[in-house]
């Protein structure tokens, strides 16, 4: 009986531990920031984009004449990704890589879709379309991202 009671007064005594270890983090919304970053971005760069309904932001500097990809299309791009602060954080060689749309981040799978083959612009992807609130590789929980883009090819 005396060890039932001494394993039951450990659990009770394990169980009092530090609450705030086990509880979830806070999730920050981030689509109001995100939105006001960007359109303080577009106005202080002189950009003319166009705000799809998903919060997509995106600005065609030369639409392409070839193909025009779906969402589940392959395709090749050569890019620059950066912050609003303009640290680059990824860029593709000028050959571009090559991937389903399906295989990356939201963003990309509807903001490429906007141009055909040989076309190229700017996609400006809010946080919720991008890596959401949580780190990942380098690029920081609740990022807008700014990809300069070139549509090589739809394959």
């Amino acid at each position: 009986m005396k060890r039932i009671l001494f394993v039951f007064a450990l659990v009770v005594l394990a169980s009092c531990g530090d609450d705030e270890k086990n509880e979830p983090k806070e999730v920050i919304d981030y689509t109001v920031k995100n939105e006001q970053d960007i359109k303080e971005y577009i106005e202080a760069n002189e950009l003319t984009a166009t705000r799809s309904e998903s919060g997509l932001y995106y600005v065609i500097e030369e639409e392409g004449t070839g193909e025009r990809p779906t969402a589940n299309s392959d395709v090749t791009v050569a890019y620059k990704g950066y912050f609003l602060d303009k640290e680059v954080f990824d860029e593709s060689s000028s050959d571009g890589i090559s991937f389903n749309l399906q295989q990356v981040i939201r963003g990309w799978t509807e903001g490429i879709t906007y141009f055909k083959e040989g076309g190229n612009g700017i996609l400006l992807v809010p946080a919720a379309l991008g890596y959401g609130n949580s780190d990942n590789r380098g690029i920081p929980g609740g990022s807008v991202l700014i990809f300069e883009v070139s549509l090589i090819s739809t394959n």
